[in-house]
């Protein structure tokens, strides 16, 4: 997940065809514009190693697969002599579905290259969503989502954030507990439903990936990444610039961390999981707020003057504070990102791993998360762009413009 620039410049012009070495290279291109953003030509160039007339015949061929476009530096950027390097830039009118089902609403985006969401609505439920029904709903939601476009928009993929454990090889949901889910086929029954290539994972690692790619993780090889929502607390880990996903894709649970004996019973079986402990619906409750009024959760807690909330908030960090303990002691990470409802209890991420060994903490660094509303419905945009960027000749030839369908 490290995104050096000499991870892109690497050539392999000695393996494969010509036709291998074009796509490879077209990878690179789309990848570098998607994860870094706007690039000039001659940026493009220095990255890659490539000269200048393949730079220029590769970005012809994204322009015309519809996946980027150039424009012309302004006035005040580049004063070098000579003619001036056109920019290229992630098209906007090639997106990914995100969806990410919760216990209190169905959160659906429309997210384009380049990590951007361009639209994104809140379904709420009266009671945690069926399968069914989040496919459902999703499907009669995306019409609605791109009406209004003032371009043709093309749909890669549906990708979906389920806070629960999901396979990697197929993307069947094994558990979720708070959606009462077990062995759901949801990414086949969406495909089915929607006629639009799915993918699922874990919403807190989708999480994680775009705090890693478009956020506060950026360029960070080893962090441990926390998010708490209204189905719980989630994580994620990555270790040496590779994702933690464990045999089957389950690793990181941090939600359910041992944190106190005699504890509260869990949706797991167990009891004294942090997630079980350390709830979004009670902090909401301490201060008078209703489930769709979560971001201002943080604000009201500082100015809160009642002991009770105090207690609480104390009760809670020091319960997150040993889950956090036992991260840093077992994955050394340089960075921990905390994003959801955790910001309101380390609303500047001080003390967040005050307990851990003296040691592994001396190059810590804490920080919140820097897409706020949007990280999980840009990780799960990112999950269906992953697929186009490995080849994107071809994936753009599995997918019709939404005008056309």
């Amino acid at each position: 997940m490290s995104l050096g620039a000499d991870h892109f410049a690497r050539t392999s012009a000695s393996s494969g065809t010509t036709e291998e070495l074009r796509r490879s290279n077209l990878a690179r291109i789309l990848t570098l514009i998607h994860r870094g953003g706007a690039l000039s030509r001659a940026e493009l160039t220095r990255l890659t190693g490539l000269n200048r007339s393949t730079i220029g015949g590769l970005v012809a061929e994204l322009r015309e697969l519809g996946l980027a476009f150039e424009t012309m530096p302004g006035s005040g950027e580049g004063n070098r002599a000579g003619r001036p390097s056109p920019v290229v830039h992630p098209s906007q009118s090639v997106v990914a579905i995100a969806v990410n089902p919760e216990v209190d609403a169905i959160h659906i985006g429309l997210v384009a290259l380049g990590g951007r969401v361009l639209k994104r609505i809140r379904l709420e439920t009266e009671a945690a969503p069926t399968s069914r029904e989040v496919v459902e709903m999703t499907r009669a939601a995306i019409a609605g989502l791109v009406a209004g476009s003032e371009q043709a928009l093309t749909i890669v993929g549906i990708g979906l954030a389920v806070p629960g454990l999901v396979r990697r090889s197929d993307g069947q949901v094994r558990i979720a507990d708070h959606l009462d889910w077990i062995d759901e086929p949801l990414t086949e029954m969406m495909s089915m439903a929607t006629g639009h290539r799915t993918v699922a994972a874990n919403a807190a690692q989708l999480g994680m990936r775009a705090e890693s790619l478009f956020g506060a993780g950026r360029g960070v090889d080893d962090l441990v990444y926390l998010i708490g929502g209204a189905s719980g607390i989630g994580g994620g880990v990555v270790t040496g610039g590779q994702l933690l996903t464990g045999a089957d894709g389950y690793a990181a649970e941090f939600g359910h961390t041992f944190v106190t004996t005699n504890g509260t019973d869990c949706t797991c079986g167990s009891q004294g999981c942090l997630e079980a402990e350390v709830t979004q619906s009670e902090l909401l409750d301490a201060v008078g707020l209703g489930a769709a009024q979560a971001e201002l959760l943080a604000g009201l807690i500082e100015a809160s003057d009642d002991p009770a909330v105090a207690e609480l908030v104390a009760r809670d960090v020091a319960l997150v504070r040993v889950a956090v303990r036992n991260a840093v002691n077992l994955f050394n990470p340089r960075l921990i990102i905390v994003g959801g409802f955790l910001t309101a209890l380390f609303p500047t991420g001080d003390g967040l791993a005050a307990e851990a060994l003296s040691t592994p903490r001396e190059e810590l660094t804490v920080a919140l998360a820097e897409l706020g509303a949007d990280q999980l419905l840009i990780g799960a945009g990112e999950l269906v762009f992953s697929q186009l960027l490995l080849d994107p000749a071809s994936s753009m030839g599995t997918e019709l413009p939404l005008t056309e369908m």
